[in-house]
């Protein structure tokens, strides 16, 4: 039961939190730029067209954190998730170095490793999956 339920938790909070980084770059949610002011950032990287990697990477942010969320298909979920934090590695903060004080990596390993994790035990007892 405790590990199903810190699961739970963990899979809850990582959910909420992508599905709220895709709001923000697919609707202009939560002070998020939408899809013309994230498609422009996008395109400035050279990250193009922008408008839809802004719509590619919304969508797996959403579908991702949906699925950790519910428990459903982890390693699909997980995927997701590692995609974009490799992408994120490799056009954005991979020339900052280690720690993101100097928005380097730090963050986007902890969020492929707690994702890796969650594909590897599962989602635990309370999930749909």
């Amino acid at each position: 039961m405790g590990l199903s339920i810190g699961l739970l938790i963990i899979r809850v909070i990582l959910g909420i939190l992508f599905i709220g980084h895709g709001a923000q770059k697919l609707f202009g949610w939560f002070g998020g730029y939408g899809l013309k002011g994230t498609g422009g950032w996008f395109d400035s990287i050279n990250v193009k067209p922008g408008v839809m990697a802004a719509f590619v990477v919304g969508l797996f942010e959403m579908a991702g954190g949906l699925l950790f969320l519910l428990g459903l298909w982890m390693p699909v979920a997980a995927a997701l998730i590692v995609i974009l934090m490799l992408g994120a590695i490799v056009k954005v903060h991979g020339k900052n170095g280690f720690w993101v004080t100097s928005n380097g990596i730090e963050y986007n390993l902890v969020l492929i490793a707690i994702s890796l994790a969650l594909a590897f035990i599962g989602a635990g007892e309370y999930a749909i999956g």
